[in-house]
């Protein structure tokens, strides 16, 4: 098998007094033993004892700083100004890292020179004490279902948000869109996947590789406020990509998700069927060895 040439992989942690959930989110990271990582904390001047945590880690960090801010998705694009890397991410500082989800990362960019950002099908959701209490499992990603809004959670319908704790790219595809746009409080990361996706298709992982913590705090309970601003963004990237939009009642039946029964007897009835997407996943070509990866392309 031939040597693995291992990507530098630079990962920005924006943190504003979160250090009871801080150090965690940190050792998700350096416990990774991944050989080429570049980790940044910028701390928005939290009066926690965040401080204290990160000067305990301070020999591992390629940079840190702790000093008032202009918010979160401003502190992000601060903290990759910093970054040499050749695959950027970032995890908030409340969340967590499946343990071998670098070595998993690298590996694929490094098979696949030409893919520009990953995201996993597997996605985890931590408690508040960091035990996982859900994994949600995505049946792809398509521009085309990502215009259609299918990556948005309403009742009813939907395919679950793009997690951005999952989620890998090259630094030419953050070059290329200019980093993130901090007019958005809450959707500044499906603002930056529209964005990316105006130049370069997802790719979905059939793997573990981060997870969010749910707890009372919190940002994303601000639901309809984040559903506003990503609808605002959508509309952007609709218009860039001359999308035609689909009246109300043909979009809820393409989102909603039909169990094998009903969609049986819905082409037994000659209903119209749901509409279908073509997905690029990105998969292990055997389990016994870990770091040999295969595509497949699927319809959803």
């Amino acid at each position: 098998m031939s040597v693995i040439k291992w990507p530098k992989i630079s990962v920005v942690t924006p943190s504003f007094n979160q250090g009871q959930y801080l150090e965690a989110a940190i050792r998700s990271i350096l416990s990774q033993g991944y050989p080429n990582l570049e980790y940044i904390i910028i701390d928005g001047g939290s009066t926690d004892n965040s401080l204290e945590i990160i000067k305990k880690y301070s020999r591992h960090l390629h940079f840190w700083c702790s000093e008032a801010d202009n918010g979160h998705y401003s502190a992000v694009n601060k903290g990759f100004i910093k970054a040499s890397g050749d695959i950027f991410a970032w995890l908030n500082s409340d969340d967590m890292y499946c343990p071998n989800a670098f070595t998993t990362v690298g590996t694929i960019f490094s098979h696949f020179p030409k893919l520009a950002w990953l995201t996993t099908l597997k996605q985890l959701v931590w408690d508040r004490h960091g035990h996982c209490k859900l994994i949600k499992t995505i049946p792809g990603y398509s521009k085309e279902a990502f215009l259609d809004g299918c990556y948005f959670t309403r009742k009813f319908s939907g395919l679950g948000f793009i997690q951005q704790e999952s989620t890998f790219w090259r630094r030419e595809l953050w070059e290329k869109v200019g980093g993130i746009r901090t007019e958005f409080n809450l959707a500044g990361d499906f603002d930056l996947w529209a964005r990316f996706y105006n130049h370069e298709g997802l790719y979905g992982v059939d793997h573990p590789i981060g997870g969010f913590r749910s707890h009372s705090e919190n940002r994303s309970l601000q639901i309809n406020k984040y559903i506003r601003e990503a609808e605002q963004s959508l509309e952007e990237i609709r218009l860039l990509s001359h999308w035609t939009r689909k009246n109300d009642l043909s979009t809820l039946w393409n989102n909603i998700r039909l169990p094998s029964t009903i969609l049986f007897l819905t082409k037994l009835c000659n209903i119209s069927p749901k509409k279908t997407y073509s997905s690029t996943i990105i998969s292990q070509s055997d389990p016994q060895q870990v770091n040999q990866w295969h595509m497949t392309t699927t319809k959803f």
